[in-house]
């Protein structure tokens, strides 16, 4: 059996680093049991590393808890305390990839989330958005710029985020799975 050389358009194996300006993390979980919350983390960084074979590339990040905005300054409030995340004692939320396998025509990032001190696995589907030239780098002809789109679901409860209320008529106000979406702009170290 051979290994299948996959090609994609533009690729570049080096070391990046997630531009926080032009990426997005995101969430939204069950609320009512009618509708979904959504939310985002407004302060992270990561690094990438693409292999010479893309299955051999990595990815680490660090989301600050404290950022989270769900648009309601009162609920982010609520979040931050030891109901949920807890952030005075536990400030960060980690991952670490632990392996890139394909899936079909598809990517998944297998690797390692941390919350409230508690480490699950989480698969994140991935999607390779593009490789391309970096027109704000110190030298273009050696910047590049890179977009992936990461998705998954996790069970907070898992994680040590029990916290929730009864609502009238029966049911809960959240729910159990959280969906993840990541957005994510990378620029290649060239020094």
């Amino acid at each position: 059996m051979t290994a299948e050389v996959v090609e994609i358009p533009g690729y570049v194996a080096g070391t990046w680093t997630i531009d926080a300006v032009h990426s997005d993390v995101s969430f939204a979980v069950r609320h009512l049991m009618v509708s979904k919350a959504r939310g985002r983390f407004g302060s992270f960084e990561g690094r990438i590393v693409t292999g010479a074979d893309p299955l051999d590339s990595s990815v680490t990040a660090t989301i600050d808890l404290a950022s989270i905005d769900t648009n309601n300054a009162q609920r982010d409030e609520h979040i931050r305390s030891a109901d949920f995340f807890e952030v005075e004692k536990y400030p960060t939320m980690t991952y670490r990839s632990t392996g890139v396998r394909r899936d079909g025509d598809d990517y998944v990032v297998d690797g390692e989330l941390t919350l409230k001190g508690v480490t699950r696995p989480v698969p994140l589907k991935l999607e390779l958005n593009g490789f391309g030239p970096d027109p704000f780098a110190s030298d273009p002809v050696k910047g590049a710029r890179a977009g992936f789109t990461a998705t998954g679901e996790i069970d907070r409860t898992e994680f040590g985020v029990t916290y929730n209320g009864p609502i009238p008529g029966g049911g809960v106000a959240l729910g159990e799975k959280v969906q993840i979406v990541l957005e994510i702009e990378a620029v290649l170290q060239t020094s």
